[in-house]
């Protein structure tokens, strides 16, 4: 028989070491301790003083760097972006809070996204964008054929691609919900076959081909192939 008294208790969340480091980062931001243009200590300084393996500290700064809220400054380290500072307390918000959403749910909603972002891509790009996209889709060439997981390569050129949309919603939403899922397709071990990778690669090249030609209708559909696999392995998983 069910304990009426159960409905008061909340779910214990154990937070990640990740997570952790994110949200004293914001809490530094919310206090005016920590300001834009200001520069992070060392990753090794940061271990130390968490107490947590560099890796962690590692893992935050590249999460907080892909959304923008840190930038890596060659010689000089991580300094945090020139956001205003509640845009950026928003943001790590939505980062911190983004942990608890399933993976399909993740999924479905990159599949939406990135099927209407490439057709956006293929009507406005420039000259500049079709040079970051070869350039992003050379790198994850480049990586994978040493043998080893391209999954920030692959990431930036999913960017590249919002980015060359020109509509900074859309950009910003898929941004918002990629790192998750990135982190989700290295903890399964997902696209880690030879065939999936070179699949892969095949189809950032008919990417490029397509919105090099400004075809909108053939860019959608080759994304929807490009993302068909994941969704349909997300549907049989129940994870995060």
């Amino acid at each position: 028989m069910n304990n009426p008294l159960l409905n008061r208790f909340e779910e214990v969340v154990i937070e990640s070491p990740v997570e952790i480091i994110i949200r004293q980062i914001k809490n530094l931001l919310s206090s005016g301790q920590l300001k834009p243009g200001d520069r992070l200590p060392s990753e090794r300084q940061l271990a130390e003083r968490f107490g947590v393996g560099r890796t962690h500290v590692r893992d935050a700064i590249k999460k907080l760097e892909f959304y923008g809220i840190l930038k890596t400054i060659p010689q000089s380290g991580s300094v945090v972006a020139g956001l205003e500072t509640s845009a950026m307390e928003g943001l790590i918000t939505d980062i911190l809070k983004l942990d608890n959403f399933d993976f399909y749910s993740l999924v479905e909603t990159r599949y939406i996204l990135e099927t209407n972002v490439v057709k956006l891509c293929a009507l406005r790009r420039s000259d500049r964008d079709m040079a970051q996209l070869e350039q992003t889709a050379k790198n994850y060439e480049e990586v994978i054929a040493q043998g080893v997981p391209a999954i920030e390569e692959d990431l930036a050129f999913h960017r590249a691609i919002a980015e060359g949309s020109n509509n900074m919603v859309l950009k910003s939403l898929l941004l918002t919900i990629m790192p998750d899922i990135m982190t989700n397709y290295t903890k399964f071990k997902m696209c880690n076959t030879d065939a999936s990778v070179s699949k892969a690669a095949i189809e950032h090249r008919e990417l490029l081909e397509a919105i090099r030609q400004q075809d909108a209708r053939k860019a959608e559909a080759i994304m929807k192939e490009h993302l068909r696999g994941v969704m349909d392995y997300a549907k049989t998983q129940n994870v995060i």
